[in-house]
């Protein structure tokens, strides 16, 4: 038996009439056996208002919320407060890997199940040592910002004091060395972890990571013997070299054929070539001096007091170019670093020359243990404490815990007049109010 309720115009729908929906339904009456008779089944049929509908229809009301509306704007990134910096890691340990382990075993057991069955290993560019296009304008920006950044350090240093611990590689940027015990120098403890501050140089505030420049990454390594042969030059200038620069005193090999291997042998690499000989002029060693830091503090002189915050800008914008453009570099090309000590090489392939004199280097005979690099590695912030008041009175060791970090040449520039980017307050800890000596043990 059907059940039909009496028929109700359908009005149509209006926005405004908050969750509120009409359909056409049908309602049917099931047969149910006697014993079960009290009982009624309802079955409803939802059909769409425009279809037909060959049985009478009535009206369904159902009501409800509406659907929550999904906002397309990008989500403003948050910094937290305060952010603690990455811890100092052991000199009697080595580095952790970058890449997880099991991942790298994971990896050479692929390659290495591919040269049993003798299938070469699919390469793409950098990998099998063609450029790739896209990087190559990222690679000149980074040198760009590379020379503005040295211009404006050395610059900057005329106005802005920064002093080095002769013991250590402790650094501070202010008109005195502060008071905090942390000197881990040879003779710290007769000085019971003072510093001993003298004069900094711009290789303070911007540590120097040399790598040995090839002029074929894919060609003979570098031995121990022939490590006088090859130039070296910063890591930054050599990974843009390999991504696609061209510099005349600083030659290149460019492959137009891809690098064939098969496990870890090259079985094609289009034969060994000898770099020529580079071109040297007066023009070619002035551009050289603008790639270092070498006595850049004497080549540039002090600016007028109206163009330093002008410079100071211009420096942290150009710091943050060359970090920005070296991490997206090295996503693709290979650079690997000592997983005991600061060397650095830029390459598929570390060299064997046996400098490493950090732990145990004598069970490796002094040869690095090379791993995958990080950014950090090729381009060192060097954490600093920040000075609320540089002529003010000098940090001291009570109050360490209230005290920030930051690169030492964001300080530069902060002192100088620069606005500091976002990503850098929370380890500054701008928001932490410093007590006096005596309130610091009340404070919880």
């Amino acid at each position: 038996m059907l059940l039909q309720f009496p028929a109700i115009p359908i009005a149509p729908w209006n926005p405004s009439q908050r969750g509120v929906c009409l359909g056409g339904v049908d309602c049917k009456r099931s047969q149910l056996p006697a014993s079960r008779s009290c009982f009624l089944g309802l079955k409803f049929e939802y059909e769409r208002l425009h279809t037909y509908v060959p049985t009478t229809s009535g009206a369904f009301v159902c009501a409800g919320q509406r659907p929550p509306r999904y906002h397309t704007k990008k989500k403003q990134v948050v910094h937290p407060q305060n952010v603690d910096l990455p811890p100092i890691l052991p000199k009697k340990k080595k580095k952790p890997y970058p890449i997880p382990l099991k991942k790298i075993q994971q990896v050479a057991r692929a390659n290495k199940k591919l040269a049993e069955m003798g299938i070469e290993k699919p390469l793409e560019p950098p990998k099998n040592g063609l450029l790739v296009p896209d990087l190559i304008p990222v690679a000149y920006e980074v040198l760009d910002a590379w020379k503005i950044l040295i211009k404006g350090l050395a610059q900057l240093l005329h106005i802005v004091p920064v002093y080095a611990c002769s013991e250590c590689s402790g650094v501070h940027v202010a008109h005195a060395g502060h008071s905090i015990q942390d000197c881990h120098g040879p003779t710290g403890a007769q000085r019971r972890s003072y510093h001993s501050w003298v004069k900094g140089s711009i290789n303070d505030v911007l540590l120097p990571i040399e790598s040995y420049h090839m002029y074929d990454p894919f060609g003979r390594r570098i031995k121990h013997e022939s490590r006088f042969d090859y130039d070296r030059i910063p890591a930054v200038v050599e990974l843009c070299i390999q991504a696609g620069v061209d510099l005349p005193e600083y030659p290149s090999r460019r492959r137009t054929e891809p690098v064939r291997m098969i496990g870890r042998k090259v079985i094609d690499r289009g034969g060994f070539v000898d770099p020529p000989k580079p071109c040297h002029s007066e023009d070619s060693a002035s551009s050289l001096l603008d790639l270092d830091t070498h006595r850049a503090f004497e080549r540039f002189s002090a600016p007028k007091m109206s163009e330093v915050p002008t410079i100071a800008k211009e420096t942290i914008i150009a710091y943050e170019k060359v970090r920005w453009g070296v991490t997206k570099l090295m996503r693709k090309y290979t650079v690997k670093a000592c997983g005991y000590c600061s060397e650095v090489h830029v390459g598929p392939w570390g060299h064997n020359a046996k400098l490493c004199g950090e732990f145990k280097h004598q069970w490796r005979d002094g040869k690095h243990g090379w791993q995958d690099a990080t950014v950090d590695e090729v381009f060192p912030p060097n954490y600093v404490w920040h000075v609320q008041d540089p002529e003010g009175p000098p940090l001291r060791s009570a109050l360490k815990r209230f005290y920030g970090k930051v690169p030492a040449v964001v300080e530069v520039c902060m002192q100088a007049g620069a606005q500091i980017p976002n990503k850098y307050k929370p380890m500054m800890r701008l928001d932490i109010v410093v007590p006096e000596s005596e309130e610091a043990f009340l404070v919880a």
